[in-house]
């Protein structure tokens, strides 16, 4: 039989094991019963996980009536800059955005790449053909409208709740 150093002891005992137990049937939070046993609320989760303990209904009933008894939260509200950003790549023309082209003639390395020049960079770095975009970068941003349709999608369920 191995010995233990002082060190290292069996954190799930027979008696923790029946004190879990016994916390989990009263209704006792995982944190709960952790500051109880005096183990983490992660090792109870995991406990609880192996010997296939899970709630019942009534548990999920009480939260979601607490839930329903709290008063409601205003949605996040988008912010503002992001909400312009957004305006301008998506809102420039009549024209699809997604169907435009992404101009590949301003092509630069990093040292021709300047403030106002998009940053996208193409291909792999260290390799031979490794470059950025260069196409004009409007309003302080680090890419070129056709970049930023790609970097900056609006939320697809905003999309989808409005339609």
């Amino acid at each position: 039989m191995p010995v233990l150093s002082p060190t290292s002891s069996q954190t799930w005992t027979n008696e923790r094991i029946e004190l879990l137990k016994q916390h989990f049937e009263a209704g006792l939070s995982c944190r709960d019963i952790a500051a109880d046993i005096g183990v983490s609320r992660n090792a109870v989760i995991g406990k609880l996980s192996r010997l296939n303990l899970t709630r019942g209904r009534s548990v999920d009933e009480r939260r979601l009536r607490d839930r329903n008894l709290a008063p409601a939260r205003a949605p996040k509200a988008v912010p503002r800059l992001q909400f312009e950003m957004l305006a301008t790549i998506y809102g420039e023309s009549n024209e699809p955005a997604i169907n435009r082209p992404i101009d590949e003639a301003n092509r630069c390395s990093l040292m021709e790449l300047g403030e106002n020049r998009c940053r996208w960079p193409i291909s792999t770095p260290g390799a031979d053909d490794f470059c950025f975009c260069g196409n004009a970068a409007h309003d302080g941003q680090p890419y070129c409208a056709g970049h930023s349709r790609l970097a900056y999608r609006p939320n697809s369920r905003a999309r989808l709740a409005r339609g």
